[in-house]
């Protein structure tokens, strides 16, 4: 049976495995550690691009004959671009593994533990199973839902205006905090914008200074396609790239099949794109944990579409009053019992500002 040696270690395969959130879709960012006799062999995590598992590279960094294998998802058994890493436990001369999560990738779910015991394996499912499910909740919910995790950002002012009435909006907070939306970036696969925000800010949206192997990919939701490709965007979508989403019902500008962006054609409602549609898309290209920077009719929509499962909010010790622009677009809402809750999970400084970070219930 898994005992407090065994949940020790797994906590350790899930925090390794966190190093590759945003760097590793549409794979799951999967930590291993490799212990015998009580004594960590070799640690590994997936790396940038999926390859190679974290199974293959602690396996590398040691010699695991007779040793335990903790490992934060259920290890693969199907020939991808690499061999199955339940083979590779086996061949390796591991006795025993203990997982938190089965895969619930077709092509695995349940056929990677069936093999570790078929070859006479020790194997202990469930261990840390929560944590776990929530450090890979992003690639969980594409498989089991068919949409990314969603983390909606906003840098509000006290009173819950994200710029002045004339649109002037840099900077609502400080230096600090803008470096901790690019490290929220880096944990993304992809940064999404709408429209009006692409034309106000003409955003980079790009990681700095971080030294990340792979940047989030930068999309914006612009039914129209009615911005300017020589912006930021559009001149560096070669570089890093850029997926356009649009409504299928619309020509698209022929400057913008110049420029190297992914133009993705998506469903329309309301004379706006459908936000589920569009989600349903992004999944479907791989993508399994999304960061939306705005602007506040975006966030609205995914809101009262019950997409956002994580609010992080940066707030300033500035007021701009009721003639600034509101945070949030219309919810439609007339009563608050229908106010969409979310529940506070923690609340950390940033430089002059504050970071507080929101689940859904």
């Amino acid at each position: 049976m898994p005992n407090a040696a065994d949940r020790r270690f797994m906590r350790l395969a899930i925090a390794l495995g966190r190093r590759g959130l945003g760097q590793v879709w549409p794979n799951p960012a999967v930590g291993c550690v490799i212990v015998r006799d009580g004594r960590i062999l070799a640690r590994g995590w997936t790396q940038p691009g999926g390859r190679p598992h974290a199974e293959a590279m602690a396996l590398a960094a040691c010699d695991a004959r007779g040793a335990t294998a903790y490992v934060s998802l259920e290890p693969c058994a199907h020939h991808g671009r690499t061999p199955p890493c339940s083979d590779a436990l086996i061949g390796a001369g591991v006795i025993r593994v203990v997982t938190a999560l089965t895969d619930p990738d077709p092509r695995v779910s349940g056929r990677g533990h069936a093999r570790l015991r078929a070859a006479g394996l020790e194997v202990h499912e469930g261990v840390e199973a929560s944590a776990a499910r929530d450090a890979n909740a992003g690639f969980l919910l594409r498989l089991e839902a068919g949409r990314p995790w969603l983390t909606l950002k906003l840098a509000l002012t006290l009173d819950g205006r994200i710029a002045t009435a004339g649109g002037e909006s840099r900077w609502i907070t400080g230096p600090e905090a803008r470096r901790a939306v690019h490290a929220l970036r880096a944990r993304h696969d992809a940064v999404l914008v709408g429209a009006g925000t692409a034309r106000a800010d003409d955003p980079d949206l790009r990681v700095r200074d971080l030294g990340i192997a792979r940047q989030p990919v930068r999309v914006v939701a612009s039914r129209k396609m009615d911005l300017d490709p020589n912006g930021q965007l559009g001149r560096t979508a070669r570089a890093n790239p850029v997926w356009m989403l649009y409504g299928d019902a619309q020509d698209v500008p022929e400057g913008w099949t110049q420029t190297g962006a992914r133009l993705i054609g998506c469903p329309e409602q309301d004379g706006t794109l459908e936000p589920r549609a569009m989600m349903a898309t992004l999944a479907r290209e791989g993508l399994t944990r999304v960061l939306c920077e705005g602007g506040g009719a975006l966030g609205a929509g995914l809101i009262g579409a019950g997409l956002v499962d994580e609010l992080v909010i940066f707030g300033a010790g500035k007021l701009i009053g009721a003639d600034g622009r509101a945070g949030l677009g219309p919810l439609g809402l007339d009563r608050l019992a229908d106010a969409p809750k979310f529940a506070l999970c923690r609340v950390q400084p940033a430089g002059d500002d504050i970071c507080q970070i929101w689940r859904r219930r």
